[in-house]
């Protein structure tokens, strides 16, 4: 028994305690976020009981609360890692006046570097290309009708192979 209290509720949370506790973990992927995220739904319960609707099912009213407290503290924690930038916008843009100098225009070519990307196996080539075009992951896997995880890889490993080529066709250069 979790209080000596004799509470229906306390006896309800009680007896989904094993419940809740796996969910919270299935959840979190963490013992210690599993146990915290637990110790919020059974403080909200408690504090809540006055509007739960004595014979309905309680394991669901418990759940929810919980898979609602996740998705609350989710979405805190990813607002908290967001990063804005309020840089202006125009603060980049050549006003016209002076010209950076550059000089990666001059040691490879676009024409190069399509020459090399030609070298490329088919099945390395489509996807990269498409990537290349502006097309997203999920839009490549569908048109290809190759799984996403295998799009991934692909395009990873087309830049890879593109860096060799370049470094061993280029490196003279720089």
């Amino acid at each position: 028994m979790l209080y000596a209290i004799q509470n229906p509720i306390y006896e309800q949370l009680d007896k989904v305690s094993n419940s809740l506790r796996a969910f919270s973990l299935k959840l979190t992927g963490n013992y210690n976020d599993a146990d915290d995220l637990y110790q919020d739904t059974a403080v909200r319960i408690i504090t809540n009981a006055d509007k739960y609707n004595q014979g309905t099912n309680f394991k669901a009213w418990a759940v929810t609360i919980m898979r609602n407290i996740f998705i609350n503290n989710y979405r805190k924690k990813v607002r908290r890692n967001m990063i804005v930038d309020q840089t202006p916008n125009n603060f980049y843009i050549n006003s016209g006046e002076e010209r950076v100098a550059n000089d990666g225009e001059h040691d490879v070519a676009f024409g190069e570097l399509m020459r090399l990307v030609d070298t490329l196996p088919n099945d390395f080539r489509e996807p990269f290309l498409m990537a290349y075009d502006g097309f997203k992951y999920e839009e490549i896997a569908e048109e290809l009708g190759s799984p996403l995880g295998t799009i991934k890889s692909r395009i990873f490993f087309a830049r890879k192979k593109l860096q060799k080529l370049y470094e061993e066709n280029y490196r003279e250069r720089a």
